[in-house]
């Protein structure tokens, strides 16, 4: 019977409104169901919970990133091939570990990153930003970072070209 009633519910989910304050209605709704039957009281509770992929923003300025490299807080991680960064150069600081390795890398003993990578391993708490040519590769790598539960992760949208552009490289 409860769960007659909770499959019911299911069917006014998509014509519920949306939250005030939020800003678009993306994201998921899930509707639990609790029947309660202790001594014979029967209780049928209903929670509803709404997912979203909105997130804070993950995108890094130059003068966001310059400051961050200044402050020292933050872990660059180039995720361009080793020739691209021999070929165009790289930003001072960044850790390159190429993006078909960044799911491996990030889950490596912090000796085995820094003997493979030459830099130090981000912890799941640490501010990292993820950098590539023009953007795209570093947005996948802050999404498989995120996946590994690493919390503070960004990219430079800009990436490498934006960067050299900023700073009078080319």
């Amino acid at each position: 019977m409860a769960l007659r009633r909770c499959w019911r519910l299911t069917g006014v989910l998509s014509r519920l409104p949306v939250p005030h304050g939020s800003s678009s209605p993306v994201g998921r709704v899930a509707v639990s169901c609790f029947v309660d039957t202790y001594r014979g009281c029967k209780k049928t509770e209903f929670q509803l919970r709404k997912f979203s992929s909105e997130g804070r923003n993950t995108d890094v300025s130059y003068a966001q990133l310059k400051q961050l490299l200044a402050d020292g807080k933050t872990v660059v991680v180039d995720v361009r091939e080793p020739w691209e960064l021999r070929e165009y150069g790289f930003i001072p600081g960044s850790v390159n570990v190429p993006l078909g390795q960044v799911n491996t890398a990030l889950q490596l003993a912090p000796e085995e990153f820094k003997d493979k990578y030459d830099g130090e391993m981000p912890r799941q708490t640490d501010n990292i930003v993820f950098v590539c040519l023009a953007g795209v590769r570093s947005k996948t790598a802050l999404n498989a970072a995120a996946s590994l539960g690493f919390t503070d992760v960004q990219h430079y949208p800009g990436g490498w070209q934006d960067w050299a552009e900023q700073e009078q490289l080319k």
